[in-house]
């Protein structure tokens, strides 16, 4: 297989409306289909890519994942400036699953929790660590 682009993922969610519109009140995504069994969201910044939210039960699943919910299941967004993703989370009231770090690979980056168990990493690349990098072959 080779793949051109990727133009989405979905998430299998109890509430696909209530988890639109909270990724449209925190990072910004415009909703732009919300049937209430499925909604469609986009972020202006993400020319092309969709994430989309299905109700658990609903028959576009296949039957063996039907009636599951999201699991271990993150979102990563990359932004110029962590620490500004931080304060403007933070007054936006959003509940932090991982307070601001800087990682010796080179990621300086925070997570908040999302709807139905999903979680939000927003990073920012940095230096790494030359002693770290060293250690681990890079």
């Amino acid at each position: 297989m080779q793949t051109k682009d990727m133009v989405g993922f979905a998430l299998s969610v109890r509430d696909p409306s209530g988890s639109a519109r909270w990724f449209a009140e925190y990072f910004g995504f415009a909703v732009n289909v919300d049937l209430g069994w499925y909604a469609n969201t986009t972020s202006p910044d993400l020319a092309g890519v969709s994430l989309d939210f299905l109700a658990r039960d609903s028959e576009s699943w296949p039957e063996g994942v039907r009636g599951r919910g999201v699991s271990g299941a993150m979102v990563a967004f990359l932004v110029a400036d962590v620490d500004a993703e931080d304060r403007r989370l933070r007054a936006a009231g959003a509940e932090f699953a991982l307070d601001t770090v800087t990682e010796p690979w080179g990621q300086r980056r925070l997570q908040v929790r999302g709807p139905e168990g999903v979680v939000v990493e927003v990073l920012q690349v940095v230096a790494p660590d030359p002693e770290w990098s060293a250690a681990n072959g890079l």
